[in-house]
């Protein structure tokens, strides 16, 4: 059976300005108008189009994990399979953004990572809008797409903010690392901000405070709670 691209309809197809489709189509066209920006930036401008790139994607995906892909499998005789491979680009976005967080702003090896991060996130929109989402709508009223809607709109506003590769990409485990996590990232994008139009005599006490809030989002991800009901293919040692 052939299935209509959500890209290919307008809102009142998808369900209304509140149905999840609509709200995913949204953020899918706020992360293009962002990579097109991304591309040929350098340095600090750079990083703040990352950041703003960070603080769309992960909270976006975090709520498609929690809310929408659980959903699929319930609906879907083939919802599993389709589901783990949107997971396995999510756990690749959080693998990538980790390890560019650790290079310096002018290290040669952003490069290829930075083209690949943006062809992950190319690819898991194509897959969302061509195959998941379209799949989703057809086994789904209109009313049913307006409550998802509302329900993943709240769990993405209350989500991690920053890449988190060793949480589970399913509930329970994700659920669970939703709180502390959030409360941790929440608190680095303050710190963010506060370096970025703060006094410069005060960058190095906020970097320090940022890596210390790393270093315990790290130890979060690692309570073996938060890491059940991964599959296999997505779990990080």
């Amino acid at each position: 059976m052939a299935y209509r691209s959500v890209a290919d309809q307008d809102v009142a197809e998808l369900g209304g300005a509140i149905s999840v489709l609509a709200r995913q189509k949204k953020d899918h066209i706020t992360l293009d108008r962002l990579l097109h920006e991304l591309n040929g930036s350098a340095g600090e401008a750079q990083a703040a189009v990352l950041t703003r790139i960070y603080r769309l994607v992960f909270p976006h995906a975090f709520a498609e994990e929690s809310v929408l892909w659980p959903v699929m499998r319930r609906s879907l005789p083939d919802g599993h399979a389709l589901t783990l491979e949107v997971e396995q680009e999510h756990q690749e976005v959080n693998e990538l953004v980790t390890r560019l967080e650790q290079l310096d702003l002018d290290d040669p090896a952003r490069g290829p990572l930075l083209d690949r991060l943006t062809a992950v996130l190319r690819e898991d929109v194509r897959d969302e809008e061509d195959e998941l989402l379209p799949r989703l709508q057809a086994v789904t009223d209109r009313r049913t797409l307006r409550r998802l809607g509302v329900y993943w709109e709240l769990v993405r506003r209350t989500a991690p903010t920053r890449a988190h590769p060793v949480v589970a990409r399913r509930p329970p485990g994700n659920v669970l690392a939703a709180l502390p996590l959030t409360v941790v990232d929440r608190l680095r994008d303050l710190l963010d901000v506060a370096r970025r139009h703060g006094p410069a005599a005060a960058a190095g006490a906020l970097r320090g405070a940022d890596r210390g809030l790393a270093r315990g989002a790290g130890w979060i991800e690692r309570i073996p709670l938060l890491r059940i009901g991964e599959d296999p293919s997505t779990r990080r040692a």
